[in-house]
């Protein structure tokens, strides 16, 4: 999965979508983003004591121990619930929702073709993730981040790219996020249970998304291929 996102769902629209009984508090207002890239305060969703909050946190994560190494963006479905480099945070789960995602294809042209990829339904793809990011009133830390979970791509989407976020169903998202699932069910959902290759469309877009300057609409629309 490349590094490169679009968030332009309201809050209110995320919030009907998860469908969660108790309360939800977005932290600060929001605005569509088009072309939302690593490094940057990226929305997340969390269960903060039966509330669903929504704040902006640091696409990417590393340990405090991995001073020398690059913080990660994603984290491979297959070693991130035993692995060493994620185990601080691999029980802090969140959601990071993300209207479609953007992926590079060399297609034998000067540049790469980049695909926008999202939900045949056009509902937001509720991605799980982990992290470490604020709680209760706990003020933003130097160290807070996430990263987003990825797994194998299936179907006509390998063409496209060899791995995809794990993007789960608003019941399972809500389960995710519960701090009483366990984390033995927690992995499960992860591996077994993400939406399948049907569920997304994709189509090649603009070249201008490479550029993270970028940010109109006009990113996510299909290109229109030359007869």
């Amino acid at each position: 999965m490349c590094g490169r996102v679009a968030q332009y769902d309201s809050w209110a629209d995320l919030v009907a979508i998860m469908r969660l009984p108790g309360p939800d508090m977005l932290k600060e207002p929001i605005e569509p983003r088009y072309n939302v890239a690593p490094t940057t305060q990226t929305l997340l969703m969390v269960n903060d004591e039966g509330t669903l909050i929504g704040e902006r946190v640091r696409w990417g994560w590393r340990p405090h121990w991995a001073k020398d190494k690059p913080a990660p963006i994603n984290a491979r479905l297959e070693k991130v619930a035993h692995g060493p480099f994620f185990r601080a945070i691999w029980p802090h789960r969140a959601i990071c929702p993300v209207s479609g995602w953007y992926e590079w294809v060399d297609e034998g042209g000067p540049k790469r073709q980049p695909y926008f990829i999202r939900r045949r339904d056009r509902y937001a793809c509720l991605s799980a993730a982990i992290g470490q990011f604020p709680a209760g009133d706990r003020e933003p830390a130097e160290h807070d981040g996430f990263v987003i979970i990825t797994a194998d791509a299936q179907g006509g989407m390998v063409d496209v790219h060899d791995r995809r976020p794990v993007v789960l169903s608003p019941e399972l998202a809500a389960e995710w996020l519960d701090p009483a699932t366990p984390k033995e069910r927690a992995e499960q959902i992860a591996l077994l249970q993400g939406e399948p290759a049907e569920a997304f469309e994709w189509f090649r877009v603009s070249t201008a998304v490479g550029n993270v300057r970028n940010q109109d609409r006009g990113l996510i629309e299909p290109l229109i291929s030359e007869a």
